[in-house]
């Protein structure tokens, strides 16, 4: 609950009654009843040598939410990548999409679809 006087403080400075501590461990250890079914893993691209560990992922089932950003100075580089994950989802009946100016790829394995809607904001 915010407090009145907080919403008037010259200073804009927080006090530590402005905030709550999580335990996070105590969150992730509850949720932990077993394996799941998929999982979605962060992966970087540096070079094309990176991409079969990602491919995997993808064939194993999981989604990969892959950093392409590194590969924007070499274009070939990027271009080459990009053709191995848009063969992947192919290959998996699954979905490619970017995100974020191109700096990001979101690689989903079989039934899974990304939506092109967004959600809120303009």
């Amino acid at each position: 609950m915010v407090k009145i006087s907080s919403l008037f403080k010259r200073n804009n400075q927080a006090d530590e009654s402005d905030y709550m501590e999580l335990d996070l461990a105590s969150i992730e250890t509850s949720n932990s009843s077993g394996p799941a079914s998929m999982y979605v893993k962060i992966a970087t691209i540096n070079e094309i040598r990176d991409t079969p560990r990602i491919k995997d992922e993808v064939y194993n089932g999981n989604i990969v939410i892959v950093d392409i950003g590194r590969l924007k100075m070499d274009k070939i580089t990027y271009e080459r990548v990009l053709k191995d994950l848009r063969e992947v989802a192919a290959d998996v009946n699954g979905d490619i999409v970017g995100l974020g100016e191109q700096k990001y790829v979101v690689v989903t394995p079989m039934s899974v679809k990304v939506s092109r809607e967004k959600i809120g904001g303009a």
